[in-house]
């Protein structure tokens, strides 16, 4: 492929690329949006039901826990491989790898080939993540032209949002749950043109033998599998032995991690980045944002499905105000943000809103009335819609040209990170609570015999299970529905318990955002871009 290059002003108005081609890339772009927001909402509408349906209530957490650990570890990976080589090609590559695996997950047969699924399918969302975003940047150096820009991603971010969740329940429900695993494919095919047309291969760093730093991939990769197996099993195994161990191996290998990115020449996680005290504060806001997301997107259906009766359709309505919320908050955001004094506000609103919805749906009830869920997950979606579009364009303020990519792709990740701890120790809370309050509500003498039965919440989704459940009391003399109750109660518990750990996470980036110094937006002509190493197709 040919290479010309490509000068910053050639194209004015702070592109470095002609309206036309602006406007394709950017399409291709809004695509591969769109398909990263149908997997985080679909999938989170539809678990219940998929994990119901292939008996695999123990692996619930692992579904989400396992994308999002293989896309941590790729993010960093791909955005550094992106500032070097160009993000062009991973881009391309991600489409392909992303769409294959959600093929893949469609037809798996039990919950932990669902696991092993998802987590190829991770790794493709870590290559997009990590390199798709981050072209933006790249397109638009003028942060208020790019915040203009960014608004097309919002837009399309909302439209799948919009459709997402309500057309997931939809097929859950009609068509089963493997449906909604092939609608990324039309969005993937369309991505493919648009970008492989106009998508320009820009590289930001130069370097004849750059290599990447595989050492420190491994040890990010090594250290992270046993932070998600410690984090997992700390509940259930206590202070043992073996996770004493654990704990230790853990952080033996981020104290090598560490110490081996001080000494490389070409570090995966440049400290520098740490020691600057507004990356450092974004990306702890990161790790917090990540946690408050995917824990509501993955136990907020739970609760509304299996605690409250619902059905996929239902759940999909439910949620929908939430996701589309939070397009409607970075729409907004990009109009405001430019206007104020102190951009730094709006993260004070953003964290602000997510107190006030978690402390509502740590209330929510049977009997709470639709409009004030509405409210609560409208409040939910603007927050995340204040906050998290801000983190990127701070941190792409703060890092400089040369860390771009890296800085863009580390704040992804973090904000994976939180949703990997999110998931996990959400979903362990609410395990915990569940079974011991089921056993508190059921009596040993009554439900020793079936409590295998009952202490699995598939019984409260999986309609078969259900009748064959209640029969199975009738024979007995025993009123079926009851038991049932308890069970929906108990899980009602557990996830407000869960909750509360995501309020309290909410709590603690409200007052976070004090640390972070004052962010001032620039303007294109205050920004110095190197042409001697941006090239395109």
């Amino acid at each position: 492929m040919a290479a010309t290059p490509v000068t910053s002003g050639a194209s004015g108005a702070g592109r470095v690329l002609p309206v036309r081609q602006s406007l394709l890339a950017m399409i291709g772009l809004c695509f591969l949006s769109m398909i990263v927001a149908v997997d985080q909402t679909v999938v989170g509408t539809a678990l219940p039901t998929v994990a119901a349906e292939l008996n695999g209530f123990d692996y619930y957490a692992w579904v989400a826990t396992s994308y999002l650990l293989t896309c941590v570890i790729t993010v960093p990976i791909f955005g550094r491989l992106g500032d070097y080589y160009g993000r062009k090609p991973f881009v391309i590559a991600s489409v392909v790898v992303f769409i294959g695996s959600s093929i893949l997950s469609g037809l798996t047969e039990s919950m932990l080939q669902l696991v092993f699924t998802r987590g190829l399918q991770g790794i493709g969302g870590g290559m997009l993540i990590g390199t798709a975003f981050a072209c933006v940047p790249d397109m638009f150096p003028d942060s208020h032209v790019r915040l203009r820009w960014q608004m097309m991603l919002s837009a399309s971010f909302g439209v799948a949002n919009g459709f997402g969740p309500t057309l997931g329940g939809i097929l859950t429900q009609h068509f089963g749950w493997r449906s909604i695993f092939f609608m990324t494919l039309p969005l993937g095919l369309a991505s493919l043109y648009f970008l492989w047309r106009y998508l320009p291969h820009i590289r930001q760093m130069k370097g004849e033998n750059v290599r990447l730093d595989w050492r420190g991939a491994l040890l990010l990769a090594l250290g992270l599998i046993s932070l998600q197996f410690f984090v997992q099993f700390l509940p259930e195994e206590g202070a043992s032995l073996n996770m004493v161990l654990l704990g230790c191996v853990t952080a033996l290998l981020f104290t090598l991690l560490v110490y081996w990115e001080k000494r490389c020449a070409h570090p995966l996680l440049p400290l520098d980045m740490f020691r600057n005290k507004s990356l450092a504060a974004l990306f702890c806001l990161s790790l917090f944002v990540g946690f408050i997301m995917f824990a509501l997107l993955y136990y907020i259906p739970l609760l509304l499905q299996g605690g409250f009766g619902r059905n996929p359709q239902q759940v999909g309505l439910l949620i929908t105000p939430m996701v589309v919320c939070i397009t409607l908050g970075s729409v907004s955001n990009a109009r405001i943000v430019v206007r104020l004094s102190r951009p730094n506000h709006m993260l004070y609103a953003g964290y602000a809103l997510l107190v006030l919805a978690c402390l509502g749906m740590v209330s929510l009830s049977p009997d709470t009335s639709f409009w004030l869920m509405l409210i609560y997950m409208i409040m939910a979606g603007l927050g995340l819609g204040f906050v998290m579009p801000n983190l990127t364009v701070f941190a792409q303020e703060t890092a400089g040209r040369a860390l771009l990519g890296i800085s863009t792709a580390m704040l992804q990740s973090v904000r994976m990170i939180g949703g990997m701890l999110g998931t996990a120790i959400v979903g362990t809370l609410v395990g915990h609570y569940y079974t011991s309050g089921l056993a508190a509500m059921v009596p040993e003498r009554q439900g020793a015999p079936w409590f295998g039965v009952l202490g699995d919440p598939q019984v409260l989704v999986n309609q078969h299970v259900q009748s064959e459940f209640i029969g199975t009391l009738q024979r007995l003399g025993l009123y079926g529905e009851t038991f049932i109750e308890y069970a929906r109660v108990a899980l009602v518990d557990a996830v407000h318990m869960g909750l509360a750990s995501v309020l309290l996470i909410a709590l603690v980036g409200l007052f976070w955002v004090h640390r972070l110094p004052p962010i001032h937006l620039s303007r294109a002509a205050d920004t110095t871009v190197r042409q001697e190493h941006t090239t395109r197709d």
